[in-house]
């Protein structure tokens, strides 16, 4: 979601070196952010969702339930999406060093409802940039953030884009090009089961790449991904497997009241890319060896702006994956699709209020499946 505003803090010299940082008063600092709340009441068709799920506070794909159990349904309200940007620039030369910082409470695992609602900060982003080169926790150069939809979910169409944050070294060139090398990780699926374990046996980092080309009316984005995917078992046994993947997205400004934002992205092995991990990388088999899962992905969202302080998105989002059957069994996600609406009223600058609509299925390779179908209603103000 756009941040639309910077705030900056003027501190006086002598706080600073009070601090014991006077050698940074040259540094100038940024404080950006939002408030945002958020209720939702939403039915599933299949089962009960515990409210410490997350599914309870976002479209979070893979843990829809499936199957025959008792539809359900609920009502859940949280201000975990409000977030905090923290920014620095100092002088170096000719260019400068900036950092960034951002925060928020979205994916907390301790916290209650019960009494205080209290929720820990949770590390999004946090990197140095100097001159062309970024390095720290950012978004995965694989993913093309300027495509997403604008919408009041936390993620919107999440089965159908790539979806990662991770630490990485980035280049990225004048004319628009990015190569960067990321964080590994290895998402396993074990033989004839669903459940998935990650490997943590990584040894070389993920190679992604990004061109992007800006013109009048939007931009257009090519991604790649080249990964080793990797497990040793308890008697030392190395197995690995080749991954690699491709991204395309982009932004169409139809005119002045109407754009189109889209994504399609298929690989083999990229698994934990896209669609919040949806599906894993790779499956083991009756031996142990690795099959890689091959997903295809992707999304396409309409955005109109019906007055100056009101606007609109509609939106398809669809998934599937290829799933070597004899070692995953019929319990695994095979396909998931979603549509989303909403309208949103600016009644005053930089705050939003809105509604949105929600109705995602989830299909196993059994044929096992569920729905949700979700009002949300959210109310955010950007400083």
């Amino acid at each position: 979601m756009p941040i639309r505003q910077t705030t900056r803090l003027a501190l006086p010299a002598a706080l600073l070196a009070l601090a014991g940082a006077a050698q940074a008063a040259d540094t100038t600092f940024t404080f950006k952010g939002y408030v945002k709340a958020d209720a939702l009441f939403s039915r599933f068709s299949a089962g009960e969702v515990a409210s410490t799920n997350g599914l309870r506070d976002f479209w979070s794909p893979s843990a829809l339930p499936v199957g025959n159990g008792s539809s359900s349904s609920v009502f859940d309200a949280h201000a975990k999406q409000t977030r905090f940007i923290f920014n620095t620039s100092t002088p170096a030369g000719e260019q400068a060093v900036k950092t960034h910082i951002e925060l928020d409470f979205m994916s907390a695992i301790d916290g209650n409802e019960r009494a205080t609602n209290g929720y820990e900060p949770e590390l999004r982003q946090a990197f140095i940039q100097y001159d062309r080169w970024l390095v720290g926790q950012a978004w995965s150069t694989f993913q093309d953030v300027a495509a997403l939809p604008d919408s009041l979910d936390f993620v919107g169409p999440s089965e159908g884009t790539v979806f990662v944050r991770q630490p990485q070294v980035r280049y990225s060139t004048p004319g628009g090009l990015s190569l960067a090398l990321e964080n590994s990780e290895t998402t396993v699926t074990a033989f004839n089961n669903a459940s998935s374990t990650v490997s943590g046996d990584g040894r070389l980092p993920d190679f992604a790449a990004r061109q992007v080309w800006k013109h009048a009316k939007g931009h257009l984005s090519l991604g790649a991904l080249l990964r080793e995917v990797r497990t040793v078992n308890n008697a030392g046994r190395d197995r690995n497997e080749l991954g690699a993947g491709v991204t395309f997205s982009g932004r169409y400004n139809v005119d002045d009241a109407n754009d189109v934002r889209w994504m399609v992205t298929t690989g083999e092995g990229i698994g934990r890319y896209v669609g919040l991990n949806i599906a894993n990388d790779v499956a083991e088999d009756a031996t142990g060896e690795l099959d890689t899962i091959g997903v295809t992905a992707g999304f396409v969202a309409l955005h109109h702006r019906w007055a100056p302080a009101w606007r609109s998105m509609a939106g398809v989002s669809l998934f599937s994956a290829d799933n070597p059957v004899a070692s995953t069994g019929g319990t695994v996600t095979a396909e998931v699709r979603s549509m989303i609406a909403n309208l949103v009223h600016t009644p005053v600058e930089r705050l939003d209020v809105g509604v949105e609509l929600l109705h995602a299925e989830r299909e196993t390779e059994a044929g096992s499946d569920g729905n949700l179908d979700r009002v949300q209603f959210s109310a955010k103000y950007s400083f």
